[in-house]
């Protein structure tokens, strides 16, 4: 079995492990493809649809799909590009992101796609939702105003015996993510610290001594757009 099978991403011939995720096989060919859920070596879930690409002229979200030879994926064009501004305005519109007064802010992934993006005025109404802020668990603080849905605290951050932590409650448009009331208790900081990390908004902050350590305007999305790790890595290889 060859180690590896030959796609073609954007017109580029690129090489692809048997089995792996367009995204991934992107990002370690440095073609960036926006999404917000997914994260590296983590199970996809394909929750935001962000990162959507056409394959063989079909859409389909390129973090839930694995690659096979021959291939056709286009990652660029002003359809897919104005389907994944829609998102993030629905994202937006659909919580409350007040973006200067958040701890995340120059941290977050969906303010960075926003800016990525060009999004400017959203298309759609606010909604303004009337949600809660969870402080009632000693390691944590869960704002449900800003969180997307994107199960990344639920896929990632269990016990030493491999309990989740998080879950989903309530269906429809009250869905929220909570945090099990019993392992909630007894979160450790080391996973309280991960769960914060992990979450691409400032949906889950750490109750630590870590609040504004770094200050807004020198934080990593402050700096360079959200991809740009991913694209140098081709300009590295190219040269």
């Amino acid at each position: 079995m060859n180690e590896f099978i030959t796609i073609t991403i954007d017109d580029q011939e690129i090489k692809a492990r048997p089995g792996e995720y367009i995204v991934a096989a992107a990002r370690r060919n440095g073609i960036y493809i926006p999404t917000l859920c997914n994260m590296p070596g983590v199970h996809p879930a394909g929750s935001c649809r962000i990162c959507t690409v056409y394959v063989n002229g079909r859409p389909m979200t390129s973090c839930t799909t694995p690659v096979a030879e021959g291939m056709e994926i286009e990652t660029r064009s002003s359809d897919l590009e104005d389907f994944r501004r829609s998102v993030v305005e629905l994202l937006f519109i659909e919580g409350n992101h007040f973006c200067p007064a958040c701890e995340k802010s120059g941290n977050c992934e969906l303010q960075a796609l926003g800016y990525r993006l060009e999004m400017m005025a959203p298309r759609y109404p606010y909604q303004f939702p009337e949600r809660d802020i969870d402080a009632s668990w000693p390691k944590l603080i869960k704002d449900h105003n800003r969180c997307v849905l994107c199960k990344r605290c639920i896929r990632t951050i269990l016990d030493e015996e491999g309990h989740h932590i998080f879950a989903f409650r309530y269906r429809g448009h009250n869905l929220q993510i909570t945090i099990d009331p019993e392992y909630g208790k007894n979160l450790t900081d080391e996973l309280a610290e991960k769960a914060a990390k992990n979450c691409p908004v400032g949906s889950l902050l750490y109750r630590g001594k870590h609040g504004f350590e770094t200050p807004i305007g020198q934080r990593k999305y402050d700096k360079e757009p959200i991809g740009s790790d991913v694209e140098k890595l081709k300009k590295v290889k190219v040269s």
